[in-house]
């Protein structure tokens, strides 16, 4: 059931070189996997002093959870509102840098709860079968604009 990005970058915010998953390779209503070599690529919007440094492996874990939360609304029959990022909790790093891996990045997210306006996942980030990063990320979206 792979989605390749084309099937799903409508769904979220990021776009052009800032859509940094490549494709979804599964998703359910609880879960999301997908598939990145963006963090090999010099065009990489998130690259400093020429390097991409580790810690930007939680936005990979935002991006899967904004388009998890996506495909949900579109299963709904529904459009997702935008959400924020508003904390990071837990965080592990297990890599200074990432931009000298040659293959793909897996990446996975877990709804833990939420509704309303507000949801908690769980992500991780793996490279052959090793763990480069994994942390709990809070997101909420924007309050309606009052109305006079």
């Amino acid at each position: 059931m792979s989605l390749p990005r084309p099937q799903w970058a409508t769904l979220i915010p990021h776009a052009g070189a800032m859509c940094l998953l490549d494709e979804v390779i599964a998703w359910d209503a609880a879960t999301i996997h997908a598939r990145t070599h963006s963090h090999a690529r010099t065009d990489n919007p998130l690259r400093s002093d020429g390097m991409l440094r580790a810690l930007h492996l939680c936005e990979y874990g935002a991006q899967a959870m904004a388009i998890h939360g996506g495909l949900l609304a579109r299963a709904q029959g529904r459009v997702a509102t935008p959400g924020y990022l508003v904390s990071l909790r837990e965080v592990e790093l297990h890599r200074a840098r990432i931009d000298d891996i040659d293959a793909a990045l897996e990446v996975h997210a877990q709804h833990l709860l939420g509704g309303d306006g507000h949801w908690q996942y769980a992500f991780r980030v793996e490279h052959a079968g090793r763990l480069l990063a994994r942390g709990r990320a809070a997101v909420i979206t924007s309050p309606a604009p009052d109305r006079d």
